[in-house]
């Protein structure tokens, strides 16, 4: 498995551990919201921050695809 591919499954159970979600509910969140491919994507940055800063920044990304999909 790819360093980027070992960090999304980390950020994903982080994430699941933080907002006390099943294994599917985040599966859900992510592919909903493209999670997936925005963590994916930003690899080389997300990598160097703490699980905190992880964390947010995806809260941050699903409030705003939410947002995009209500206009």
């Amino acid at each position: 498995m790819s360093q980027a591919g070992k960090f999304l499954s980390y950020c994903t159970e982080r994430y699941k551990a933080a907002k006390g979600l099943t294994g599917k509910q985040v599966a859900e969140l992510f592919s909903r919201y493209l999670v997936w491919e925005y963590v994916y994507s930003c690899f080389e940055a997300l990598h160097t921050t703490g699980e905190n800063y992880i964390i947010a920044d995806i809260d941050m990304y699903i409030d705003a695809r939410k947002s995009d999909s209500i206009v």
